[in-house]
């Protein structure tokens, strides 16, 4: 359910940036069935206990997000917006994570090491996810970065047409850049549970951490000169291959200093 729900609102968010709305649309029938899940656990949980399920803090919780969800379907029918679907979700999305992983007392310590334990592979697997999206991107780059000196010296030959037009490049580095933000956003989030769980604090000063941030912050500067500023050409490639760079000294170079990430 949570990676349905997950799903969910990065599609909101890529359907509002797109404007399409097939994309929404998808995004809503996800949206749907997280609904329906939720409902059937508050209806199971009520026949269990034998009263409704609010009677502890997490249970409120738990039913506060059914209602924010609900609340969501419904605003999708009068109005198809997106973004406000996105908003909405991504808070309950994280109020639902947080239910998942606040014991109530009757779940088993090894139950709930090994929840955290997949909470961590998911936060690794979907930095690996952006990271290997983020490449793609960056070959699109380069190949535009190419293309573009090649025509900009006249060096005319057959095998340029394989390389592919500046715009379709460009569009398609861009494309690629979008998909892998929200999976860095999202395993960052999940990383910051995590440690929360774990050891109690997050290491913001840790080099992988700071790495890490700047590689957000790199590609959400980027996504926000392209879609709200409308910035194309040669520069915006240039800004895409500096923020790989970025990528490959969080990867590589920061995980030499590190004295909180074994990865």
């Amino acid at each position: 359910m949570l990676a349905v729900y997950a799903t969910s609102v990065g599609f909101y968010f890529i359907g509002f940036l797109k404007n399409n709305q097939k994309v929404t649309r998808l995004a809503f029938w996800l949206l749907s069935i997280v609904w329906v899940s939720q409902t059937a656990l508050l209806v199971l949980r009520t026949i269990e206990f034998g009263r409704f399920p609010v009677m502890t803090v997490f249970e409120g919780m738990f039913f506060y997000v059914w209602i924010l969800v609900s609340i969501s379907l419904i605003v999708h029918w009068m109005y198809l917006s997106g973004l406000l679907q996105a908003f909405i979700n991504l808070l309950g999305w994280a109020l639902l994570l947080t239910y998942t992983l606040a014991p109530e007392g009757n779940i088993s310590t090894r139950l709930m090491e090994l929840f955290i334990f997949e909470l961590l592979f998911v936060h690794v697997t979907f930095l690996i996810l952006s990271y290997a999206v983020f490449t793609i991107s960056f070959g699109f780059s380069m190949l535009y970065f190419l293309q573009h000196h090649l025509l900009k010296r006249k060096l005319w030959g057959k095998w340029m047409g394989k390389i592919g037009d500046l715009y379709k490049l460009e569009k398609w580095s861009y494309r690629f850049a979008l998909v892998g933000f929200p999976m860095l956003a999202g395993g960052l989030i999940l990383g910051v549970i995590w440690s929360f769980q774990t050891v109690g604090y997050v290491p913001w000063l840790d080099s992988k951490v700071l790495t890490s941030l700047l590689v957000l912050l790199s590609y959400g500067f980027y996504l926000f000169q392209y879609i709200v500023n409308s910035r194309r050409g040669y520069g915006m490639v240039l800004v895409n291959i500096a923020s790989f760079l970025v990528v490959l000294i969080n990867y590589f170079l920061s995980s030499l200093f590190t004295n909180f990430h074994i990865w």
